[in-house]
């Protein structure tokens, strides 16, 4: 197993203190080491957002890219290099809104993947309006009157959607979140891992506290997550009681196994001619 300090960096860390997550960045650190994953193995892009921080506090690959626009990027280096392991770290504003769309294709095309979603229903960087995952009558400074519309489920829609790996754990778990994020990065496929994460500043809600009362372990209750039925049962179930762990698991062909060309080998370890780009352009453009 490899020393998380080996993941550290010593780019400034401006998060609140006790943010949701720095428990969050602690897995991931805890997780790669755990799969011997050494810095240049990896990966991590993300958008924008406190939860878009977070490959800057990581040694390793990163690519900081556009609101909402993170899991793009994330394919196109996939295709590039199926042979690296590619995460990308997004916010619930970031991914589910002004990501919405690309969230949706992203399981569709089913690339080889892990998401993780920080999700704490805030737009934490922008000073707390809500996001598409706060619930009904949630009271923020833009919000005066609370919520009026209905949350977005992103479980449900995964699910509908025919995702392989589906999980969600909270900030506060370390250790089960860093097993989570080990289970999603060796399911070949995409993973959406969505997080429950306390935003100290602006979700007076959704503390700590609120969420150790109400969390349970799905593999405590002897869950099984091959059960279609049972996930999304899980997943539009409205109780009190919010269960983490692994939701749903399904093997499937990922998506750069569907391209005959990438058989051979990573598109990146092909040799360049610039000759036969030229061609190609001439033949289009005549």
């Amino acid at each position: 197993m490899l020393s998380v300090e080996i993941y550290d960096s010593d780019y400034e860390n401006k998060w609140c203190p006790g943010c949701g997550n720095f428990g969050i960045l602690a897995a991931m650190k805890d997780a790669f080491a755990h799969l011997d994953l050494a810095p240049h193995q990896l990966l991590i892009i993300s958008g924008i957002g406190q939860a878009g921080k977070t490959p800057h506090f990581m040694q390793c690959n990163m690519f900081h890219g556009l609101h909402g626009r993170a899991l793009p990027l994330a394919t196109g280096a996939k295709l590039a290099n199926h042979n690296l392991t590619v995460l990308v770290s997004s916010g619930d504003g970031d991914c589910y809104g002004e990501g919405g769309n690309h969230f949706i294709h992203a399981i569709r095309r089913n690339a080889n993947i892990t998401l993780l979603v920080h999700n704490n229903q805030v737009y934490g960087l922008t000073k707390g309006q809500a996001s598409p995952t706060a619930e009904i009558g949630f009271v923020t400074k833009m919000q005066k009157g609370g919520v009026i519309m209905e949350p977005f489920n992103p479980l449900a829609v995964s699910l509908a959607l025919g995702i392989g790996f589906l999980a969600r754990g909270f900030s506060g778990n370390k250790a089960h979140l860093s097993q989570l994020i080990q289970e999603g990065i060796m399911h070949n496929g995409f993973s959406l891992i969505d997080i429950y994460q306390p935003c100290v500043s602006f979700n007076p809600v959704n503390t700590y506290a609120w969420y150790n009362e109400r969390i349970y372990d799905l593999a405590e209750e002897g869950y099984v997550p091959e059960d279609f039925e049972k996930a999304m049962a899980l997943a539009t179930n409205k109780s009190d009681k919010l269960p983490i762990g692994i939701i749903y698991k399904k093997e499937k062909q990922s998506f750069t196994e569907k391209i005959p060309g990438l058989a051979a080998g990573p598109l990146v370890d092909n040799a360049y001619d610039p000759a036969r780009l030229q061609a190609v352009l001439d033949e289009l453009s005549a």
